[in-house]
Protein backbone atom coordinates (compact mmCIF):
# COMPACT_ATOMS: atom_id res chain seq x y z
CA UNK A 1 0.00 0.00 0.00
CA UNK A 2 1.19 3.44 -1.38
CA UNK A 3 1.39 6.31 1.55
CA UNK A 4 0.29 9.90 0.26
CA UNK A 5 0.36 12.90 2.42
CA UNK A 6 -2.51 14.89 3.20
CA UNK A 7 -1.49 18.67 3.02
CA UNK A 8 -0.79 21.56 1.57
CA UNK A 9 2.28 22.79 4.00
CA UNK A 10 5.17 22.57 2.05
CA UNK A 11 7.59 22.06 5.27
CA UNK A 12 5.71 19.11 6.20
CA UNK A 13 5.89 18.12 2.29
CA UNK A 14 9.38 18.90 1.95
CA UNK A 15 10.41 16.96 5.08
CA UNK A 16 8.01 14.07 4.48
CA UNK A 17 9.86 13.68 0.60
CA UNK A 18 13.06 13.33 2.73
CA UNK A 19 11.72 9.59 4.46
CA UNK A 20 11.67 7.83 1.66
CA UNK A 21 8.73 6.17 1.76
CA UNK A 22 5.94 9.00 0.91
CA UNK A 23 5.19 8.85 -2.89
CA UNK A 24 1.99 11.80 -3.42
CA UNK A 25 0.51 14.29 -2.02
CA UNK A 26 -3.28 15.24 -2.06
CA UNK A 27 -4.49 18.36 -1.42
CA UNK A 28 -8.20 20.29 -1.51
CA UNK A 29 -9.46 24.41 -1.44
CA UNK A 30 -9.29 23.67 2.88
CA UNK A 31 -5.77 22.39 2.57
CA UNK A 32 -4.50 25.32 0.40
CA UNK A 33 -7.03 28.03 2.41
CA UNK A 34 -5.46 26.76 5.74
CA UNK A 35 -1.91 27.47 4.45
CA UNK A 36 -2.52 30.71 3.43
CA UNK A 37 -5.90 32.25 2.12
CA UNK A 38 -4.31 34.21 -0.35
CA UNK A 39 -2.55 31.73 -1.91
CA UNK A 40 -1.66 31.60 -5.50
CA UNK A 41 -2.76 27.79 -6.45
CA UNK A 42 -0.56 27.33 -9.47
CA UNK A 43 2.21 28.11 -7.79
CA UNK A 44 1.86 26.28 -4.75
CA UNK A 45 0.62 22.99 -6.60
CA UNK A 46 4.01 23.11 -8.79
CA UNK A 47 6.27 23.72 -6.05
CA UNK A 48 4.57 20.68 -4.28
CA UNK A 49 5.12 18.80 -7.34
CA UNK A 50 8.81 19.82 -7.42
CA UNK A 51 9.67 18.73 -3.98
CA UNK A 52 7.76 15.20 -4.11
CA UNK A 53 7.06 14.42 -7.56
CA UNK A 54 4.93 11.01 -8.12
CA UNK A 55 0.80 11.66 -7.34
CA UNK A 56 -0.39 14.82 -6.64
CA UNK A 57 -4.19 15.18 -6.61
CA UNK A 58 -5.65 18.74 -7.11
CA UNK A 59 -9.47 19.42 -6.51
CA UNK A 60 -11.71 21.72 -8.68
CA UNK A 61 -14.28 24.00 -7.38
CA UNK A 62 -16.98 23.88 -9.60
CA UNK A 63 -20.67 22.03 -8.99
CA UNK A 64 -21.15 21.30 -12.70
CA UNK A 65 -19.91 19.34 -15.19
CA UNK A 66 -19.26 22.12 -17.46
CA UNK A 67 -17.16 24.30 -14.88
CA UNK A 68 -15.35 20.84 -13.59
CA UNK A 69 -14.08 20.33 -17.02
CA UNK A 70 -13.22 23.82 -17.78
CA UNK A 71 -10.88 23.55 -14.31
CA UNK A 72 -9.38 20.85 -15.07
CA UNK A 73 -8.44 21.57 -18.64
CA UNK A 74 -7.01 24.49 -17.22
CA UNK A 75 -5.12 22.56 -14.19
CA UNK A 76 -3.37 20.42 -17.33
CA UNK A 77 -2.85 23.01 -19.48
CA UNK A 78 -0.34 23.95 -16.32
CA UNK A 79 0.33 20.79 -15.07
CA UNK A 80 0.13 18.23 -17.25
CA UNK A 81 0.65 15.40 -14.69
CA UNK A 82 -1.84 16.28 -12.68
CA UNK A 83 -4.67 13.87 -11.12
CA UNK A 84 -7.78 15.71 -11.18
CA UNK A 85 -9.83 15.66 -7.78
CA UNK A 86 -13.75 15.13 -8.27
CA UNK A 87 -16.65 15.85 -5.75
CA UNK A 88 -18.66 12.24 -5.56
CA UNK A 89 -21.92 13.73 -7.41
CA UNK A 90 -24.07 13.20 -10.12
CA UNK A 91 -22.23 16.36 -12.36
CA UNK A 92 -18.74 15.22 -10.87
CA UNK A 93 -19.61 11.64 -12.46
CA UNK A 94 -20.39 13.43 -16.18
CA UNK A 95 -17.10 15.20 -16.06
CA UNK A 96 -15.04 12.05 -14.89
CA UNK A 97 -16.55 10.33 -17.70
CA UNK A 98 -15.75 12.86 -20.26
CA UNK A 99 -11.88 13.75 -18.53
CA UNK A 100 -11.69 9.50 -19.03
CA UNK A 101 -12.39 9.73 -22.64
CA UNK A 102 -9.82 12.31 -22.96
CA UNK A 103 -7.11 9.80 -20.96
CA UNK A 104 -7.05 12.94 -17.90
CA UNK A 105 -6.82 11.21 -14.46
CA UNK A 106 -9.56 11.68 -12.16
CA UNK A 107 -9.59 11.55 -8.18
CA UNK A 108 -13.58 10.53 -6.94
CA UNK A 109 -13.70 12.17 -3.66
CA UNK A 110 -16.09 12.44 -0.79
CA UNK A 111 -17.10 8.61 -1.15
CA UNK A 112 -18.84 7.29 1.58
CA UNK A 113 -20.58 4.42 0.50
CA UNK A 114 -19.70 1.07 -1.63
CA UNK A 115 -22.23 1.98 -4.23
CA UNK A 116 -20.51 5.84 -4.50
CA UNK A 117 -17.28 3.75 -5.20
CA UNK A 118 -18.61 1.61 -8.20
CA UNK A 119 -20.36 4.07 -9.89
CA UNK A 120 -16.90 6.58 -9.91
CA UNK A 121 -14.88 3.37 -11.21
CA UNK A 122 -17.80 2.28 -13.93
CA UNK A 123 -17.63 6.01 -14.57
CA UNK A 124 -13.93 6.02 -15.47
CA UNK A 125 -12.28 7.50 -11.99
CA UNK A 126 -8.75 6.53 -12.05
CA UNK A 127 -8.99 6.59 -7.92
CA UNK A 128 -11.95 6.31 -5.65
CA UNK A 129 -11.25 7.92 -2.46
CA UNK A 130 -13.28 6.80 0.85
CA UNK A 131 -13.42 8.88 3.77
CA UNK A 132 -13.03 7.21 6.88
CA UNK A 133 -12.62 9.23 9.52
CA UNK A 134 -15.43 11.13 8.76
CA UNK A 135 -17.96 7.88 8.30
CA UNK A 136 -16.91 7.06 11.73
CA UNK A 137 -17.54 10.83 12.98
CA UNK A 138 -21.39 9.74 12.07
CA UNK A 139 -21.12 6.15 13.69
CA UNK A 140 -20.46 4.38 10.62
CA UNK A 141 -17.50 1.50 10.58
CA UNK A 142 -15.53 3.13 8.10
CA UNK A 143 -13.17 -0.50 8.24
CA UNK A 144 -16.62 -2.70 7.46
CA UNK A 145 -17.29 -0.10 4.08
CA UNK A 146 -13.58 -0.29 2.80
CA UNK A 147 -13.32 -3.73 3.04
CA UNK A 148 -16.49 -4.48 1.12
CA UNK A 149 -15.10 -2.08 -1.35
CA UNK A 150 -11.95 -4.15 -1.63
CA UNK A 151 -13.26 -7.49 -1.98
CA UNK A 152 -16.01 -6.11 -5.04
CA UNK A 153 -12.63 -4.25 -6.53
CA UNK A 154 -10.86 -8.14 -6.05
CA UNK A 155 -14.01 -9.70 -7.22
CA UNK A 156 -14.77 -8.04 -10.81
CA UNK A 157 -10.74 -6.67 -10.93
CA UNK A 158 -11.94 -3.00 -10.95
CA UNK A 159 -9.19 -0.46 -12.76
CA UNK A 160 -9.51 2.22 -10.48
CA UNK A 161 -7.08 2.46 -7.39
CA UNK A 162 -8.54 2.50 -3.65
CA UNK A 163 -7.61 5.68 -1.78
CA UNK A 164 -8.30 5.66 1.91
CA UNK A 165 -8.66 9.23 2.90
CA UNK A 166 -9.82 10.98 5.86
CA UNK A 167 -7.39 9.15 8.30
CA UNK A 168 -7.41 10.15 11.72
CA UNK A 169 -4.73 7.84 13.32
CA UNK A 170 -2.28 5.28 12.98
CA UNK A 171 -5.06 2.50 13.32
CA UNK A 172 -7.10 3.85 10.03
CA UNK A 173 -3.35 2.96 8.01
CA UNK A 174 -3.37 -0.51 9.06
CA UNK A 175 -6.65 -0.97 8.82
CA UNK A 176 -6.89 0.17 5.08
CA UNK A 177 -3.50 -1.82 4.41
CA UNK A 178 -5.50 -4.86 6.09
CA UNK A 179 -8.33 -4.23 3.48
CA UNK A 180 -6.50 -4.03 0.48
CA UNK A 181 -6.81 0.08 -0.37
CA UNK A 182 -3.79 0.79 -2.80
CA UNK A 183 -3.26 4.08 -1.11
CA UNK A 184 -3.87 5.81 2.27
CA UNK A 185 -3.46 9.63 2.23
CA UNK A 186 -2.66 10.58 5.46
CA UNK A 187 -2.12 14.27 7.65
CA UNK A 188 1.56 15.09 8.27
CA UNK A 189 0.55 14.38 12.38
CA UNK A 190 -1.04 10.81 11.53
CA UNK A 191 2.57 10.42 9.19
CA UNK A 192 4.45 11.23 12.25
CA UNK A 193 2.58 9.47 15.13
CA UNK A 194 2.88 6.15 12.81
CA UNK A 195 6.33 6.25 13.17
CA UNK A 196 6.49 6.09 16.77
CA UNK A 197 6.66 4.19 19.56
CA UNK A 198 7.42 4.03 23.36
CA UNK A 199 9.56 0.93 23.27
CA UNK A 200 11.32 2.29 20.34
CA UNK A 201 12.38 5.66 21.99
CA UNK A 202 13.17 3.54 25.40
CA UNK A 203 15.54 1.36 23.17
CA UNK A 204 17.29 4.28 21.61
CA UNK A 205 17.91 5.65 25.16
CA UNK A 206 18.90 2.15 26.45
CA UNK A 207 21.92 1.73 23.95
CA UNK A 208 22.95 5.33 24.44
CA UNK A 209 23.22 4.54 28.09
CA UNK A 210 25.57 1.64 27.52
CA UNK A 211 27.48 3.35 24.71
CA UNK A 212 28.46 6.05 27.23
CA UNK A 213 29.41 3.24 29.90
CA UNK A 214 31.48 1.53 27.17
CA UNK A 215 33.10 5.10 26.65
CA UNK A 216 34.09 5.35 30.56
CA UNK A 217 35.19 2.26 31.06
CA UNK A 218 37.55 2.82 27.69
CA UNK A 219 38.90 5.88 29.21
CA UNK A 220 39.53 4.08 32.44
CA UNK A 221 41.53 1.45 30.84
CA UNK A 222 43.31 4.41 29.16
CA UNK A 223 44.21 6.19 31.95
CA UNK A 224 45.47 3.38 34.15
Amino acid sequence: MEIYIDTANIEHIEYAAKLGFVSGVTTNPSLLAKEDPKVDVKKRILEIHSLIGGHLSVEVNSTNCEGMLREAEEIVSWFPEATIKIPMIPEGLMAVYELAKKGIPSNVTLIFSTTQAIAANNAGASYVSLFMGRLDDISSNSSEVLQDICDIWDLHAYSSEIIAASIRHPLHIIEAAKAGAHIATVPYKVIMQSLKHPLTDAGIEAFSKDYEKMLAEKKKIINV
